[in-house]
């Protein structure tokens, strides 16, 4: 077993850089202290390494997927995944299509917080 959770935390790793990109990840890494060591590796080993790792849905459907879930229930990492969508190359009015979605499903003001959100990350050309 500790084979396996090495490794899954090792091919979790590699898709998180894929995804959120280095700069975030190694950031990240240097923040982990004591207190959330566990929960870093579990994130890595269980979200990336074993969810976002699976064969069923390719990376840019994962992630259209995590940017309604986030916008749908008004998560801060909605805009650490709205990055992620342009590192991936996913075009902005794809991100708006979810989001409309979103409004359906969710409700218009959990899209409209989005929709701004995405607005002043997916317009901003750095």
């Amino acid at each position: 077993m500790p084979d396996e959770l090495s490794d899954r935390h090792a091919r979790g790793m590699t898709v998180r850089r894929e995804v959120l990109g280095d700069e975030h990840v190694d950031r990240a890494v240097a923040a982990t202290t004591p207190i959330d060591e566990d929960f870093q590796r579990f994130i890595t080993e269980v979200a990336w390494g074993a969810v976002w790792d699976r064969p069923g849905l390719d990376r840019r459907t994962r992630s259209l997927v995590t940017i309604a879930l986030l916008a749908a229930q008004d998560r801060d990492e909605l805009e650490l995944h709205l990055r992620a969508s342009q590192r991936l190359g996913i075009p902005p009015d794809e991100v708006i299509e979810v989001l409309l979605h979103v409004a359906v499903y969710a409700g218009v003001p959990a899209a409209n917080r989005a929709v701004a959100r995405a607005k002043a990350i997916l317009e901003d050309p750095a």
